[in-house]
């Protein structure tokens, strides 16, 4: 499951795991993760459930399209075309 919400300077994109399956073998759910598309950058913060601290990622647009490009690519090493 997951919200969007448009914000004046941000897209904020919330990602929540329902967890998978039912019973003693279930998966339970892990932290929410939030995506915050700003102009220039886009950041993803997870809460640390064992620490309880707000850790931070945060990528370029270049290495965004890098992330999207190698979701749908083979293992190897890629250099994209800029342009």
């Amino acid at each position: 499951m997951f919200s969007i919400e448009h914000g004046f300077d941000a897209t904020v994109i919330t990602l929540v795991d329902e967890g998978e399956g039912s019973g003693p073998d279930a998966t339970p759910p892990a932290e929410d993760v939030v995506i915050t598309a700003f102009e220039e950058c886009v950041t993803l913060s997870q809460t640390d459930a064992r620490s309880d601290r707000t850790v931070q990622i945060t990528l370029t647009q270049g290495q965004l399209r890098d992330l999207a490009a190698a979701l749908n690519l083979p293992e190897g090493v890629y250099r994209r075309e800029r342009g």
